[in-house]
């Protein structure tokens, strides 16, 4: 029997078939890459569609401001209680809405003054997330005879979790006070929590101590509530503090405030998007709550105004203004050129002005850009000119001078006269990059040998006691990637440089601190510490009062405190979906806490 064109038709087959195959996914990748790419980064600019969580039973309606009162959904020793909007199921709903707010607000205060209802620290006033922002925080109103201050410890069984102790930052902003009122900041999700509190004089003479239990609901986000810990080879103590995790993704719309041992304290809830950075105003907050929307934030989670910007969009970065404002970066919502605008918004008058256009800063360099392709390295971008990609930003009030950082030239950029007339005053980066450009003039000059930082984030400016020295403290992502120059533009890398998103081994990332001269136009490597590699996002944030060093590497999706010599002392592992942006450290004091 001939079997050999029966063989041949058996082979030849699969091959028509695979190469049939792999034509179409060729043909279908520039389509499906930037689509996918694009479902993605649309969860960015997402609105929260339901605020509704789950409540006990009805008390009564306040029928003048329209909320439920209910009983909580938490067991607990004392009465706790939850305030709940009746229109909260209508479309449009946000709590981020001042009038909603104040609502709740004058339901509070009627409850406060209440005849018939003396509120003691045995049987407080006890609301669950009254204003729709902290999902674990519970709010307390009660009254004592002489002027004390609330120290309280928060206790689980869980042998995983220690204690939590604090004392009370209360919302007359006096240390000692009759009447408290206050947010208490710890109860773990989805644990019974144990509470004592101890009311303390002046003269620091325990006055009562009083005990109650709360179960508390499992968080809003079905995030964990403990985090893998790995201890590091520095035996430092860590810094007093709360890390701040910023956009997570997979869990946009919150933000995790985790303790020292890798345990969730706090749960805010936004309308959106993530928080960008926290901005500490007095014993208010500001943050980002949506791609298009700010807020003002007291002690006790009460949303004291709104900003809305209108036709920008927010990315990547918030910081502090000149006189009472902040300066956000922002893309006009619909543009084809993104990430590229800084907007300054007054906290008092709510006004949003254009501050800084980089496309008219930079136009001759923005000319020699084009849109990213879907072959690019950030094809989920597709169509988009992302030419600068800023992604830090820093208002320097004493020059009236911004520091940006710009991920698509790998080069952090100071621009001085802001108000004015804005110009250039240095590059920080790789100078190759700029040859031909006719931006060369700008580079400050290396006075060492050392690899240039690539894909930087979290870039930080700090002045040095010399002046016009600085010193600027960054993200080194190490990480090379181009999608827009016209001219394709490919550098001579260094081994130690990744081009790839993930990483491969012995790949790292690294924080970086360089020593500007300003006068003479010059730059040094001054320090530096390996990090887990991140292609990108991150951020390494110095404590300058400790020497301490958060540092997030978001792709790896761990973040960790390093001491001033740049050794581990703790790392935490995280969940989300392909990056976490940043994480902070903060004390929330004259906040939360005292």
């Amino acid at each position: 029997m001939n079997t050999k064109p029966k063989k041949k038709r058996r082979i030849w087959i699969p091959i028509v078939v695979v190469l049939a195959v792999l034509l179409a996914i060729a043909a279908l990748v520039p389509v499906v890459a930037p689509a996918v790419g694009k479902w993605f980064t649309s969860q960015e600019t997402a609105i929260r569609d339901g605020w509704a969580v789950d409540v006990g039973d009805l008390i009564g309606v306040e029928e003048e401001h329209q909320i439920e009162i209910r009983t909580a959904s938490a067991d607990a020793s004392i009465t706790v209680l939850q305030l709940v909007p009746t229109d909260i199921d209508q479309e449009g709903f946000t709590y981020y809405d001042t009038a909603v707010q104040q609502r709740i607000r004058a339901v509070l205060d009627k409850g406060q003054t209440t005849q018939n209802l003396n509120w003691t620290a045995e049987t407080p006033l006890a609301v669950l997330n009254p204003f729709g922002t902290g999902a674990n925080g519970l709010y307390l109103y009660f009254e004592t005879d002489f002027p004390t201050q609330v120290e309280y410890t928060i206790r689980v069984e869980d042998e995983r979790i220690p204690d939590f102790t604090a004392v009370a930052a209360d919302s007359s902003g006096r240390e000692y006070s009759t009447r408290h009122e206050f947010q208490m900041i710890g109860l773990v999700p989805g644990e019974v929590n144990e509470v004592t509190m101890t009311l303390r004089g002046s003269w620091g003479n325990v006055r009562q101590t009083v005990r109650f239990t709360i179960e508390m609901p499992e968080p809003y986000s079905g995030y964990d509530t403990v985090l893998e810990v790995t201890d590091g080879t520095s035996t430092e103590p860590l810094d007093e503090g709360l890390f701040t995790m910023m956009r997570t993704n997979g869990h946009l719309g919150y933000g995790f405030l985790f303790d020292n041992a890798g345990v969730m304290r706090y749960e805010m809830v936004l309308e959106g998007f993530g928080m960008d950075r926290i901005l500490t105003y007095g014993d208010e907050i500001v943050t980002c709550v949506s791609a298009n929307k700010l807020a003002r934030i007291n002690g006790l989670g009460e949303v004291e105004q709104v900003y809305p910007l209108g036709e920008y969009e927010l990315h990547h970065d918030i910081n502090y203004g000149r006189d009472g404002t902040v300066v956000a970066l922002v893309e006009q919502t619909g543009a084809v050129d993104v990430e590229d605008l800084v907007v300054e918004v007054d906290l008092a008058s709510g006004e949003v002005d254009l501050l800084l256009d980089f496309k008219d800063l930079m136009a001759d360099y923005h000319s020699q850009t084009r849109p990213i392709g879907a072959t690019d390295p950030f094809f989920w971008q597709a169509g988009e000119q992302d030419w600068i990609h800023l992604n830090t930003i820093q208002y320097l009030p004493d020059s009236d001078s911004l520091v940006v950082s710009s991920r698509e030239t790998s080069t952090a950029i100071k621009v001085g006269d802001v108000h004015g007339q804005a110009a250039i005053d240095w590059f920080c980066g790789d100078p190759a990059f700029w040859e031909g450009t006719g931006y060369e003039e700008y580079c400050l000059e290396p006075v060492n040998d050392f690899t240039w930082q690539y894909g930087q984030h979290s870039v930080e400016y700090a002045p040095a006691e010399e002046e016009g020295v600085c010193y600027l403290r960054m993200f080194n992502n190490n990480y090379w990637a181009l999608s827009s120059r016209s001219d394709g533009y490919q550098p001579d890398l260094p081994d130690t440089v990744s081009t790839e998103m993930y990483g491969g081994n012995g790949d790292a990332s690294y924080s970086y601190t360089y020593r500007i001269d300003e006068n003479a136009g010059t730059v040094e490597l001054v320090d530096s510490f390996p990090v887990p590699y991140s292609s990108i996002v991150s951020n390494a944030t110095l404590d300058p009062d400790t020497g301490h060093w958060a540092v997030n590497s978001g792709v790896a999706m761990v973040y960790g405190e390093y001491d001033s010599q740049g050794n581990l002392i703790r790392q935490y592992a995280y969940e989300c979906t392909m990056q976490g942006y940043r994480t902070f450290k903060y004390d929330y004091k004259g906040f939360w806490f005292q």
